[in-house]
């Protein structure tokens, strides 16, 4: 029998994974109340994006606090409630890319584009996951979705985000490159995942087998959630008026 407060569960000491999302929760917090409080430490023109960087770490900060509590009621995973938090959450930063680059001339059909993949990317990794995760043809789901993310870092790295970036002055083109580091490496953390957890491996073959999929997401969300917004402000920060100086 074991105590609860406020409806939160104890934590063994050896449960990584809950340790994780209780982890992941606070950090997702803290990152929320500081882009929100820093929100009028910024230039006008770059509180939007800086308000989506506090949406994004504050909707993953709930979901985990809900996914950790779910975790260590049923011991399972928590593959509907986490894809949730991502189909809310990734396209939100692919709309970064488009709200950075807008001064530079980006047009809605960018947005739509990297708002669409995301949604691919999602969908399919879910049904994978969820519906064929221990059948062997969800690599192939997994396939479909590793190709909305590479299209997503074609336009990062090659297409329109590219060349926009390039146009928008050398502090956005080196936030987008960063970003664009994110997408590259950091997302890339999501497939180690999604092939460590289901039969299906990859194409077929299991690999990284004994390697927990939710550790893998927790802190590749940590990561990636809080990054892009800590660049987002860096990009902000850099673009404020220099302080006049006096003699």
């Amino acid at each position: 029998m074991h105590f609860t407060l406020l409806g939160v569960l104890p934590i063994a000491s050896n449960n990584y994974v809950a340790f994780t999302f209780f982890v992941g929760t606070m950090a997702m917090m803290a990152a929320s109340v500081f882009f929100f409080f820093e929100l009028n430490n910024v230039p006008q023109k770059w509180r939007t994006s800086v308000l989506v960087s506090g949406l994004i770490t504050f909707i993953a900060a709930v979901h985990y606090y809900y996914m950790r509590g779910y975790n260590l009621d049923t011991g399972e995973s928590p593959v509907f409630f986490r894809y949730v938090d991502w189909i809310l959450t990734v396209p939100l930063m692919c709309v970064e890319f488009f709200l950075i680059t807008k001064k530079a001339g980006a047009k809605s059909g960018l947005l739509w584009k990297l708002i669409l993949a995301s949604v691919v990317m999602l969908v399919t990794g879910y049904i994978g996951e969820a519906i064929y995760g221990k059948e062997t043809q969800s690599w192939i789901w997994g396939l479909i979705s590793g190709l909305a993310y590479f299209y997503i870092v074609y336009i990062v790295w090659f297409g329109e985000v590219a060349t926009l970036a390039g146009t928008a002055g050398p502090a956005v083109a080196k936030a987008v490159r960063i970003l664009g580091w994110f997408v590259l490496v950091g997302w890339a953390i999501y497939p180690v995942g999604y092939i460590a957890g289901t039969a299906g491996g990859l194409f077929g073959f299991r690999i990284f087998e004994g390697l927990s999929m939710d550790i893998v997401y927790n802190i590749g969300d940590a990561i990636n959630k809080i990054g892009f917004g800590l660049v987002i402000y860096v990009l902000a920060q850099s673009d404020k008026p220099a302080s006049p100086s006096y003699a």
